[in-house]
């Protein structure tokens, strides 16, 4: 994810931002639906989920490789990359579903994020930059985190980054951009996070009341956390701007391997004529890419 630290940029997951023009207007110019046309033809897909992969799960294969693979095998997206990075998905006529996140002095990560009232002045300077910055490379999703607990208790955590929040919320909605914050399992890779239920990101977008913050519903984490998966897409559904695969356990590939029943959670979320994207965030174990594409074939229902 995009982080900015002491004011220089760099690129990683985590990492900051720069950009360049050229790349931008080209990634702009090219309509989302059209994107998606495009990868559904190219693969023979159904085109009733519009897919995505996030990078960091393939930190072998190059982005360039990637992206060929992409426009071949239906995917219309590869996510979490940063403003250097979105030239190159650009010029193989691929989106970013899903931004990385910028950081400014540690801050706007997983563990350090809006449930403290204390980090909002840089966290609202640095999101107010960065979101236009992706509106002009016609990105529409830029994600961010609570933060960790650190002994605060939910409501308030939940008051604090209501209000943090909502400072950035004029510029989504004169960017046309949405603010998407992340659920996260607190039991096995993000101890202490507080965004850990579907109830609290909820209660947090209610608190809020736009329909530029809305909530990444990550399968793989809420299975742990909670469950109930289908009866909460089918509930929630209208907070929930993005979705993220994985295997449980493990986090590897969604097959028969696991306990998760991806085609029927896919034809959940097909029913509640989502016009989002659903992300590939596994960890592969076998071949990273035919894994990948195996994961896309369960997911096209």
């Amino acid at each position: 994810m995009p982080s900015v630290i002491g004011g220089t940029m760099k690129i990683s997951r985590r990492s900051a931002i720069a950009t360049t023009a050229t790349g931008a207007a080209a990634l702009a110019a090219a309509s989302l639906e059209t994107r998606v046309f495009a990868a559904d033809q190219a693969s023979g897909g159904k085109g009733r989920i519009h897919h995505s992969v996030c990078k960091w799960c393939y930190p072998k294969v190059a982005l360039e490789d990637l992206c060929v693979f992409a426009k071949a095998n239906g995917l219309a997206s590869i996510e979490l990359l940063g403003p250097t990075e979105w030239p190159t998905l650009a010029k193989h006529g691929l989106t970013c579903a899903m931004t990385g996140n910028p950081t400014i002095d540690g801050l706007g990560g997983i563990n350090k994020a809006f449930n403290r009232l204390e980090h909002h002045d840089k966290l609202v300077r640095v999101y107010s930059d960065y979101i236009p910055l992706a509106a002009k490379a016609g990105l529409k999703n830029v994600i961010c985190f609570s933060g960790n607990r650190d002994s605060l208790d939910d409501q308030t955590g939940l008051q604090n980054c209501a209000t943090g929040l909502k400072r950035l919320m004029s510029v989504c909605e004169q960017n046309g951009v949405t603010l998407v914050m992340e659920l996260l399992n607190s039991r096995v890779d993000h101890k202490d996070y507080m965004c850990d239920k579907s109830a609290w990101g909820v209660a947090l977008c209610r608190a809020i009341g736009s329909e530029r913050f809305k909530l990444l519903y990550d399968i793989y984490h809420m299975q742990i956390m909670e469950g109930d998966v289908i009866a909460t897409i089918r509930r929630d559904h209208a907070y929930f701007a993005h979705y993220h695969t994985g295997g449980v356990p493990g986090r590897n590939e969604i097959d028969e391997s696991q306990e998760l029943q991806y085609p029927a959670i896919m034809r959940a979320i097909v029913d509640t004529k989502f016009t989002g994207h659903v992300a590939q965030e596994f960890i592969p174990k076998r071949d990273p890419l035919t894994s990948l594409k195996q994961g896309i074939t369960i997911c096209d229902v």
